[in-house]
């Protein structure tokens, strides 16, 4: 299914429309007693969506007591515990997932909420390199992914760290990051500041995981150097393995949000 996209004047605007579409989700699942699981990803993407939500969080003055904040995927590295097994990267690093999980998403919003409407701790979730295929039993045992934020890879379309090639089939796994993939991610954490630096395998959710798990999906493209990622996911009309991004077309209730800077000209889009 082809996903015409919303045109947004930049990134700040994007990130508003989705915090308030994930404001009132946490809102109406809250008044029905229940959980609301938000799938979200690490990285530059979504981070104007955080700062909004939290901003949202404090005015609308919402309980996040009920939000599950599940995360897409982290950097491992062997375990020296484990013959050829993996382990997360220390959760103390600036490209650790977790820590990005714990101290840019869950704390901000958990401050904005006040005491005893923080999410919990257990209320984190990240698959888990020792047992990756647990994560889909887990999220399934949820209900699913009340909304899952999915940001594209902008040379090679990889989404989480599903890379080029991923079949549609696959679920969440330990995966051996393609040198395209951590060369996007070096300007996301350029700390790391050269390629050998950055680590050589990951866990991620797979892109079954994200199609069959989703009750709803965003794709987020935005920026000069995403526009090959806008112009290839505003004419995709099926999973294409040769950009992951594309699993939003198979995805319940997809939405592709872009911004000026990163939109192609694609015809009917809805522009803000």
């Amino acid at each position: 299914m082809r996903v015409h996209p919303t045109v947004f004047a930049d990134p700040s605007a994007l990130g508003e429309a989705l915090a308030v579409r994930i404001a009132d989700g946490l809102e109406a699942a809250t008044s029905a007693g229940r959980r609301y699981v938000l799938g979200c990803p690490g990285g530059r993407s979504p981070m104007t969506t955080y700062t909004a939500l939290a901003a949202l969080v404090r005015q609308r003055q919402l309980d996040v007591s009920g939000l599950v904040i599940a995360m897409m995927d982290d950097y491992v590295e062997p375990a020296s515990t484990r013959p050829a097994g993996f382990a997360h990267v220390p959760d103390n690093l600036p490209h650790s997932c977790r820590r990005f999980g714990r101290e840019v998403i869950a704390e901000p919003l958990s401050t904005a909420a006040g005491p005893g409407r923080a999410i919990p701790a257990d209320q984190l979730w990240m698959p888990d390199p020792a047992d990756p295929e647990d994560y889909d039993h887990k999220l399934a045992a949820a209900g699913g992914i009340d909304l899952f934020i999915l940001a594209t890879g902008a040379t090679d379309g990889h989404v989480a760290f599903n890379p080029p090639g991923t079949p549609a089939g696959s679920v969440s796994r330990v995966v051996t990051l393609a040198d395209s993939t951590r060369r996007d991610n070096l300007v996301t954490f350029p700390h790391l500041r050269s390629l050998d630096r950055v680590p050589e395998h990951g866990v991620t959710v797979g892109i079954d995981t994200i199609r069959r798990h989703s009750k709803s999906a965003v794709m987020l493209v935005h920026g000069t150097d995403k526009s090959e990622a806008a112009a290839r996911l505003s004419t995709a009309d099926r999973y294409d393995p040769d950009w992951p991004a594309t699993v939003i077309t198979e995805c319940q209730n997809p939405a592709l949000y872009v911004d000026k800077a990163a939109q192609s000209g694609p015809p009917h889009a809805t522009r803000f």
